[in-house]
């Protein structure tokens, strides 16, 4: 638990350097109050007004976070899962639920190439959408974004890394900004439960 904290702390103090030098403080502020408060419903020592103003634009108290049961899952989740031999225990492994959100549990992406974390951040973020509502797609300007966030971003290479993979993409020819929603194959799929184990 304490390693997890240390490198959200590190995590959180280089995304803090990005800002102006006055601002720096109060965005490390920030992020770890709302880290705390979401990981462990405990705010940081002066971000309470920050966080109720959170808060009141989120709908109120936090909810509470609890394992994923089969019942949370989609059908075709629950096919995706027997199919590929993996259990609801695997995936609670990776999400979480708060309130009727679907949240991600994992930090590390286990590799060290960019090419790979973006593609595993677009098989979670499909599992995630299969999760709850079968469809077992990602936005590819999420995937961007969270690559960005989590610092495996190449702007030259990312449409061209979705291209070199489209053997995991149902139906892909190109990457399109004006339609960034991508379903994920057959092979896709495979690839995400190689994943999960790996990830478990």
């Amino acid at each position: 638990m304490t390693n997890e904290i240390e490198a959200k702390v590190k995590e959180f103090v280089e995304i803090a350097k990005t800002c102006p030098q006055n601002l720096q403080e109060k965005c490390f502020e920030l992020l770890m109050g709302k880290y705390l408060e979401q990981r462990y419903g405990v705010p940081a020592a002066g971000t309470k007004a920050t966080m109720q103003g959170a808060d009141d634009a989120g709908g109120g108290e936090g909810a509470a976070q609890e394992d994923l049961a089969e019942t949370d899952l989609h059908v075709k989740a629950r096919k995706f899962l027997e199919k590929n031999g993996l259990t609801i225990g695997d995936i609670n492994q990776i999400f979480y639920k708060e309130g009727s959100e679907v949240m991600p549990l994992y930090e590390d992406l286990k590799s060290t190439k960019v090419s790979e974390c973006q593609l595993r951040i677009a098989l979670l973020l499909a599992l995630k959408s299969g999760i709850q509502g079968g469809a077992f797609e990602f936005d590819g300007e999420v995937v961007r974004e969270e690559c960005r966030a989590r610092k495996c971003y190449d702007q030259a290479n990312f449409a061209t890394i979705f291209k070199n993979n489209k053997e995991l993409f149902e139906g892909f020819e190109k990457y399109k900004k004006t339609s960034p929603m991508i379903q994920l194959s057959g092979e896709g799929k495979e690839k995400l439960a190689s994943v999960v184990k790996e990830l478990k």
